[in-house]
This record gives C-alpha cells, structure tokens and sequence, in this order.
C-alpha cells in the first residue's frame, strides 16, 4: 500500500464528518435477527441493568448507544463532531463526548462495559495494545468488553468512501491473534469469539473479554 500522506487521525474524523449521512441515516431500526442485536444479548447477560456503559465509534449513536441506553446509563465516544452533534439529537437519553478514543481520560473503574462496533479497526494497529490497556483500566472488577475487530492483519485506506466524493476511510487491523495477545496482556481474559457476519469470508472477528472479579464479588 502507498504511504499515506495524512495523519490516519485526520483521515477518519474528516472521513466520517463528510460520509456521516451515508454511512448511516436518521432511522435505523434494530433488527432483532441482526448482528448487532445478538451480540448485545450476549453482553446483556453479563452486566446488570443500569450499568455503565461506554460505547467507543458511537457514530451517530444508531443502532447501538440508543439500544443500550435503554437499559443502561451509557456514554458514547466518537472522534467525528459531525457524528457526535447527530448522536445527540437522536440519543437524547444517552451523553456524548468528541474526543479521540486513545486520548480519552476516564477515571479509572468507571465503567462496567466497554463496546466498540467497527471503530478499534480505524485505531492504527500499533496502538492498538495501549488502547487496551485504556480500556481495561476505565472498566471495573468484573467489567465486559465488547469489541469487533479485523481477523486477518492488514492497513487499507479507501478513496470515496461509502460513495462520498472526497470522502476517504482508513482501517488497520492487527489480526485476531495479535489481538488476543494484546488484550490478554492487558489484563482481561477474553470468554467468547465469533464472527461478524455469522457466515463472513473472512468477515470480522468477535471479541467478549472480562477483567478480572474484585474481592468478594
């Protein structure tokens, strides 16, 4: 692949600033035969109502901050203004903060959930392990987190992304064997994998890791 002349950061926050629309509309109901729809079940199961929950790449907060704010106290987290000014107006139950997910400061147990839908996988895959490691410190004893990552190491960047004249997106994954390495050197143990879609070729790996429990819990 070419070098890339702009800073990866720039290329996704304005790539999704001018795509925001095309990548996702107003109205996005949630299928509950859907992808996103199972894997938050699975998350539901271990984490109680009203629990914390910090949605990473919220985008415009369809379909997943607005699914869990049903039930949950969640904050979302994008890195587009655009994204974060729509997410507002639609998740109104939800909070919203703009800011770029690997320079985020949360104290640290703040959260009992983290997810993150196709948003690490625009993270450059060398900070990938230190984001982790983040993430890990913001959740607490016996936290959940929620992550769809890239099963196969690879750096691409798309010209007119989704169909957008300008628009261009950058993704990096670091492989799903990497990436368990790094989540487990981060202190959470990973306790379910699947593939997103379920049938995907390669499609995008599934990751359900927890930290670890605090005393008598």
């Amino acid at each position: 692949m070419p070098a890339i002349a702009v800073e990866p950061r720039q290329l996704v926050r304005a790539g999704y600033d001018r795509a925001s629309l095309a990548y996702r509309g107003d109205e996005f109901e949630l299928d509950p035969r859907s992808g996103y729809a199972h894997w938050l079940r699975r998350l539901d199961r271990l984490i109680l109502p009203g629990s914390r929950v910090l949605d990473l790449g919220c985008g415009n907060g369809l379909p997943v901050a607005r699914e869990l704010a049903k039930r949950h106290q969640v904050t979302g987290l994008d890195l587009s203004a655009v994204q974060i000014e729509r997410a507002r107006g639609l998740v109104p139950a939800a909070r919203f903060v703009c800011a770029d997910m690997t320079e985020a400061a949360f104290e640290p147990g703040s959260f009992d959930a983290v997810t993150a839908f196709f948003s690490i996988i625009n993270v450059p895959a060398a900070e990938q392990p230190g984001l982790f490691r983040r993430i890990a410190g913001w959740l607490a004893p016996g936290g959940a987190f929620l992550a769809i990552l890239g099963k196969c190491a690879c750096t691409l960047v798309e010209r007119d992304w989704r169909g957008v004249k300008g628009a261009t997106m950058y993704w990096s994954h670091a492989g799903l064997p990497q990436s368990r390495r790094s989540i487990a050197e981060a202190g959470m143990q990973i306790v379910e994998e699947g593939s997103e879609p379920a049938k995907g070729s390669p499609g995008f790996a599934v990751v359900i890791a927890r930290t670890a429990a605090g005393a008598g819990d």
